[in-house]
């Protein structure tokens, strides 16, 4: 199931990316696709951060919307440092006018207008669909129960 909520912050990174470059009046090519393969890494490496935190607080005990709200606030700040950084990184490369760089500039917007919209929209909908799917799941009775043995 986790895998799948994961899986949702995809389709935000590739809207973000597709809008910059027609903003940017991109051509879609090579490196541009190449900019949106890692823009998928990096764009699952932050739901990761969020999941994986979620677990780590219902693991503790927290309440599920307490761990939700506790994973976004914890890894906002580190989603968000990342994020920036890289885009502004990125604004050289996609601001280049010399030799060849009309090849490589699709690529700094692919990423910096997805990672700018999946930053944005991960923090509220990664939460979202692992709200809705752990209720779900509870709802059809799909969760495990923990096995505690006594020796």
């Amino acid at each position: 199931m986790h895998p799948l909520v994961i899986l949702f912050s995809l389709p935000m990174a590739i809207t973000g990316a597709l809008w910059a470059m027609a903003l940017a009046r991109e051509n879609l090519n090579v490196f541009t696709l190449l900019g949106i393969i890692m823009l998928i890494g990096l764009v699952t490496k932050n739901a990761i951060l969020v999941v994986d935190f979620t677990n780590q607080q219902l693991e503790k005990g927290n309440q599920l919307r307490e761990a939700l709200i506790n994973a976004v606030k914890l890894r906002f700040r580190p989603i968000l440092m990342t994020n920036i950084s890289m885009v502004i990184g990125l604004i050289p490369l996609a601001t280049a006018q010399g030799a060849g760089a009309t090849w490589k500039t699709g690529l700094g917007w692919a990423l910096i207008g997805g990672m700018s919209l999946s930053m944005i929209l991960t923090m509220v909908i990664i939460p979202l669909v692992y709200y809705l799917f752990e209720r779900i799941s509870e709802k059809a009775g799909w969760k495990k129960k923990k096995i505690e043995f006594e020796l």
